[in-house]
This record gives C-alpha cells, sequence and structure tokens, in this order.
C-alpha cells in the first residue's frame, strides 16, 4: 500500500477544501497521484452532493449589493442555521453574487454552470448539506434611483426601483418594504384571484357570527379594504412616520415606484418533518 504523507493530504485539502479522511482515501486509491486525486474528489463530491440535493434546505442568507446603477440579490440556501453563519458558505455566496453583477445578462442556470456549480458541489461535500442556489435578481435598467436595504442578519432584502426622487427616499422605501412585506404597489396591481380569495375567508369567518346579511356584507368589505390597504406598498403607513402613507412620501418627493422585490430566507419552502420514532421503528424493522 502507498504511504501517503500528512502534507500531501493537507495540500489536497487546500486545494479542493475536501475532508480530510476524503482526501487521504482519494489519494490512496491513485497511488498519491495529486492530480488523479482531485478528479476522484470531484466525482465523489458530484454524487454526494445529488444524495443531499432531495433534503430541504430552507435556511441560508441573501446577499444585496449595487454595482453603478444596477442592484442585484441573491438567495442561497441550506440546511441549518449553522452552516449559515460558516465562513465557507458566507465566502460562496459573496462569489455569486459578484459573478452576477459581472454577468449580469445571465439566467440562474447560466450563472451556475461551471465554476459556480464545482464549488457548491464541493462546499455540500465540505459541509455536509444540501446547498442551492434558489434565486437572483437585478434591478430594472431604466430607473432613476435605486434603494438597496440588506437587513444585518442577511436573512431579509429589498430592492425599489424609482422613477424620480433620490437615492435617500429609495433606500428608505426599501427598508420599509422589508419590514412589512407588502403584496403589490397599489391597490390595483394586487390579483383579482387574491382578493376573491381573501373575501371568501372573510365571508366564511363572518358567518358564523349569525349576525343579519347586511351587515356581514359590511364587515367583510372593511376587512376587504383593510387587507388591500395592508397589502399595497402605495397605501401602508410610513414605518418611520406613521402620519404619512408610502405614496404622500413619493409624492413629496416627485417619485414613482416601478419595481420593488423582497426576498426572505426560506419563503415558500416546505420543510422536510422527520418522525425519527417512525424512522428507527422502520430500520428496526429492516434489520
Amino acid at each position: 500500500m502507498t504511504n501517503i504523507s500528512a502534507s500531501l493530504v493537507k495540500e489536497l485539502r487546500e486545494r479542493t477544501g475536501m475532508g480530510m479522511m476524503d482526501c487521504k482515501q482519494a489519494l490512496l486509491k491513485v497511488e498519491g497521484n495529486i492530480e488523479l486525486a482531485i478528479e476522484e474528489l470531484r466525482k465523489s463530491s458530484g454524487i454526494k452532493a445529488e444524495k443531499k440535493a432531495d433534503r430541504s434546505a430552507a435556511d441560508g442568507i441573501i446577499q444585496a449589493i449595487q454595482k453603478d446603477d444596477i442592484a442585484f440579490m441573491v438567495e442561497i440556501n441550506c440546511e441549518t442555521d449553522f452552516v449559515a453563519k460558516d465562513d465557507s458558505f458566507i465566502n460562496f455566496s459573496e462569489e455569486v453574487i459578484k459573478a452576477l453583477s459581472i454577468e449580469p445578462s445571465k439566467n440562474l442556470k447560466e450563472l451556475m454552470e461551471g465554476e459556480l456549480e464545482d464549488k457548491r458541489e464541493k462546499l455540500v461535500q465540505k459541509l455536509g448539506e444540501n446547498i442551492v442556489v434558489r434565486r437572483i435578481y437585478r434591478s430594472l435598467d431604466d430607473s432613476s434611483n435605486i434603494g438597496v436595504y440588506l437587513h444585518s442578519n442577511k436573512k431579509i432584502a429589498c430592492v425599489v426601483c424609482l422613477e424620480g426622487g433620490n437615492k435617500d427616499i429609495a433606500k428608505e422605501i426599501a427598508m420599509h418594504a422589508a419590514a412589512t412585506s407588502p403584496s403589490a404597489i397599489t391597490p390595483e396591481d394586487i390579483p383579482k384571484e387574491l382578493i376573491d380569495k381573501e373575501r371568501e375567508i372573510f365571508v366564511a369567518q363572518s358567518s358564523e357570527t349569525n349576525k343579519p346579511q347586511d351587515i356581514i356584507n359590511r364587515m367583510v368589505e372593511g376587512k376587504i379594504k383593510k387587507f388591500i390597504n395592508e397589502a399595497s406598498l402605495s397605501e401602508q403607513q410610513f414605518v418611520k412616520d406613521p402620519d404619512k402613507k408610502i405614496r404622500d412620501i413619493l409624492s413629496n418627493n416627485d417619485s414613482k415606484v416601478l419595481e420593488f422585490r423582497r426576498f426572505e430566507v426560506g419563503e415558500g419552502i416546505e420543510i422536510d418533518q422527520t418522525d425519527f420514532a417512525t424512522e428507527v421503528m422502520s430500520q428496526l424493522n429492516k434489520s
């Protein structure tokens, strides 16, 4: 058997970022040839990454930056908050958003082809969790001013594109939208299907009160109005000055929201709930 030195294992670890035992086994398999060992690790890391790909990854971080007159956001998911705080995971997220800012015309699939995908697979191997670059965003080209807000925990971010106004107002509104999570810019932008769905829920709730139908109708319409005001960015009370609505802030600064995009880590992802007792019993039955 070929004797594998500690220094050779260390060199392979530094070049690949893989674990010590994985590096040693790869070197043993190719009798100490470090270049062939790198190929072996690339193959095995790809296989292990595929095995972890069906596991829920609902934690992670968001990166958001502005380069010249364009803003970028990316959400990268992992399975636990522990990995989300790992330096190598954070560094990878920074590499992804930097690559997006350099080639902003690429979609997610194009962005992750080649080197970035190789790095993702190595990170899966190193950290032992499923890691997913879930979504990306770039702001509108024709915006007068752009506001970018990334919360300190990197779990929520928002970009606001304005026509008119100034950068400070755009940033203020981005912070506001990050906190309030509106569904649309104005009431007219809220899909009719969403309003109909809310009305159906409110009708069902109000019917249980056994009140006269005309009172129920007024109650439902009151709730719908409140829902629309809370869901529309323009109708929300400005969090820093509740006496004003966002539309007042926009009007006072001769501006209009062209688009906003809000990312929150893990929103909409279904998390697998493991019943460990059932899992153990299943394993016992197999043995």
